[in-house]
């Protein structure tokens, strides 16, 4: 359209050199006429292009809903499988049985409890009568170790003697 406008322009200089202004002033009529066909047809291509991209944005929107429907289906079996009183109890028996393997744990290492270390301070507070007791180093080598020697005959061996 553009080439047909600059035609027109220039066929209308040379009618007006020509000294034929009728015929000018029609060729700048056409021109103008095509000058508004270019911006309306520029106006329907900016229309077009924004319609594709609705389109497109509206297939993109679609395809999103239909993964939130699917990924909430699925969390939908997933709770159905699983209640919130199911997990509750289950943390429940997690904790009792931690609190339980802590008890064994407690019971075969001889592991003391805060509430015994407590007891354990007051009672030598009451024995040493409130005065600070220095209690030795523990040894920081091996201790020495003794040989026992067996009993080799039975007068040797310790016996038991009824009362």
């Amino acid at each position: 359209l553009e080439v047909v406008i600059e035609k027109e322009k220039t066929l209308a200089k040379e009618s007006l050199a020509a000294g034929n202004k009728k015929k000018a002033l029609l060729f700048l009529k056409k021109k103008k006429a095509q000058e508004q066909l270019l911006e309306r047809t520029e106006g329907q291509m900016a229309n077009i292009e924004e319609m594709i991209n609705s389109v497109e944005f509206a297939q993109i929107e679609v395809e999103v809903f239909k993964k939130l429907k699917e990924g909430n289906a699925v969390l939908e079996e997933i709770h159905q499988e699983m209640s919130i009183e199911e997990v509750e109890k289950l943390m429940d028996d997690t904790a009792d049985a931690i609190e339980y393997q802590k008890q064994i744990e407690e019971a075969l290492g001889g592991v003391l409890t805060d509430e015994d270390e407590a007891d354990i301070l007051a009672e030598l507070e009451a024995l040493t009568g409130g005065e600070e007791v220095i209690l030795p180093d523990a040894p920081q080598h091996d201790l020495p170790v003794q040989q026992v020697e067996e009993p080799t005959s039975q007068e040797d061996k310790p016996q038991m003697v009824a009362a």
